[in-house]
C-alpha cells in the first residue's frame, strides 16, 4: 500500500505473472509495445468525486459500453517516458514530473480533469517497482510506460465533456529504436495535410493528432521515405515537427529548433536538448525555419546537420529531404557530430554513464 495526495493505491498482485523463463524469452526481443508487464494502474475520477479507487492491478482487457464517450468524440490523452536500468543496477525514470505537467496541460485542452502530480509520479513508481523485474539489463533497452486517460461516461450526449474519466497506466519492456546501428532516416514535407493550426491541439498529447496524421506517413511511404514533416497550416512553409518528433537544425555551432507556437508539442527530449546544448558549449536557440532556408543551408553548406527527437528514438538523424519538385541530401547524409554528440550525452545521462548535473534523473528503486 503507498499514498500519495490523499489517494491509497490498492495493491492486487497478479496470480498468472509470466514465469522468469518467459519473461527472459520476450525480453530477448522486446520490440517496441509488443509485450507488457503483468501489472497496470488504474485510478477512476467522477464529477462531484474527483479521484478515488487508486489501485495497481493485474494487466487485463478493458470491459466498456458501446456508447462510451472516449469512442465517439475521441476525448483521451496520453504520455510517453522510459524507466532505465542504470549502470549501477538502480532504476530510474527521466524528468517524469516534466511528463506530468505535460500530462496536466493536455488535459486542460482536452476539457479533462487534471491529475495531481505527485500522484502521477507515484503512480509510475508503484508500477516499475512492481514488475522492476521487467525493466531490460540488456544495453540501450528499456521500459517504456504509457500513462493515458479516456473518457468513460456512457451516452451519446455531445453537448458537454465526459462526467467520468479513468486513468491507467501500462508497461512494455522496449528494444534500442536502431537495432542495427543509427540510420539517418529520409523524410517528406507534407503540403497537402496539416497536423495543427493555431488554437486546435497540436500541443496536446491526444490521439486525434496521431490518428490524421497517418494519411500523410502513408503519403511519404509511398514517395519513398520514411517520415513525414509537417509544415504550418496558412503558408505550408515554415517547418514544425517530423512525425511525432521535434526537429532541431545545426548550423555548425548553432541549434535552432522551431518555436512553441501553439501547435507543437512541447517535447520532453527537446526541452532536454535545448539546456544540454547549451552546457555543451552550443548556442541552442527556439525560432523559425522555413522550407527555403532549409534547402539553401544545405546547397550553402551553412546547415550541416538536422536531427529529430523524441522519447522511443531519443534522436534521430535526418539525411534527405523529398517534396513533389525533388529533393535534397543534408551534408553528407550521414549522422553528424553534433546529432551523436548530444545523442550520447543524454542517453548516457540516462543511463548513468554520465554525470546528472540537473538532476533530471528520478531514482525509483
Amino acid at each position: 500500500m503507498t499514498t500519495a495526495h490523499r489517494l491509497t493505491f490498492d495493491v492486487q498482485l497478479s496470480d498468472h505473472a509470466r514465469t522468469p523463463e518467459e519473461r527472459e524469452r520476450v525480453l530477448a526481443n522486446p520490440g517496441f509495445g509488443r509485450h507488457f508487464t503483468d501489472h497496470m494502474i488504474v485510478i477512476e475520477w467522477t464529477e462531484g468525486r474527483g479521484w478515488h479507487d487508486a489501485r495497481l492491478v493485474p494487466y487485463q482487457p478493458l470491459t466498456l459500453d458501446p456508447a462510451t464517450s472516449v469512442f465517439h468524440y475521441g476525448q483521451e490523452l496520453f504520455e510517453g517516458l522510459k524507466a532505465y536500468r542504470q549502470a549501477n543496477g538502480s532504476i530510474v525514470m527521466f524528468r517524469p514530473y516534466a511528463n506530468a505537467a505535460r500530462f496536466n496541460s493536455s488535459a486542460r485542452r482536452m476539457a479533462m480533469p487534471e491529475l495531481p502530480e505527485d500522484v502521477f509520479v507515484e503512480s509510475l513508481e508503484l508500477l516499475v517497482q512492481t514488475d522492476k523485474e521487467w525493466v531490460p539489463t540488456t544495453e540501450g533497452h528499456s521500459l517504456y510506460l504509457r500513462p493515458f486517460m479516456i473518457a468513460t461516461e456512457v451516452g451519446l450526449g455531445v453537448n458537454h465533456p465526459s462526467k467520468s474519466y479513468k486513468y491507467i497506466v501500462i508497461a512494455s519492456p522496449a528494444a534500442s529504436y536502431f537495432a542495427g546501428g543509427i540510420k539517418p532516416v529520409t523524410v517528406w514535407l507534407s503540403k497537402e495535410y496539416t497536423r495543427a493550426a493555431p488554437g486546435g491541439t497540436g500541443f496536446a498529447k491526444c490521439g486525434g493528432n496521431y490518428g490524421a496524421a497517418f494519411v500523410a506517413q502513408q503519403q511519404a511511404v509511398e514517395n519513398g521515405c520514411d517520415q513525414v514533416v509537417w509544415l504550418d497550416a496558412f503558408e505550408h512553409r515554415w517547418v514544425e515537427e517530423m512525425g511525432g518528433m521535434n526537429l532541431f537544425f545545426v548550423f555548425g555551432d548553432r541549434l535552432v529548433t522551431p518555436a512553441l507556437t501553439g501547435t507543437l508539442l512541447p517535447g520532453v527530449t527537446r526541452d532536454s536538448l535545448l539546456k544540454l546544448a547549451g552546457d555543451l558549449g552550443y548556442l541552442a536557440e527556439e525560432g523559425k525555419i522555413s522550407v527555403d532556408l532549409w534547402r539553401a543551408g544545405c546547397e550553402s553548406g551553412e546547415l550541416t546537420e538536422v536531427f529529430a527527437c523524441g522519447t522511443a528514438a531519443v534522436i534521430t538523424p535526418v539525411g534527405a529531404v523529398k517534396d513533389e519538385t525533388g529533393g535534397w541530401t543534408i551534408g553528407d547524409g550521414t549522422p553528424g557530430p553534433v546529432t551523436m554528440r548530444l545523442r550520447e550525452e543524454l542517453v548516457g545521462i540516462q543511463y548513468g554513464t554520465r554525470p546528472d548535473t540537473r538532476d533530471w534523473v528520478h531514482k525509483v528503486c
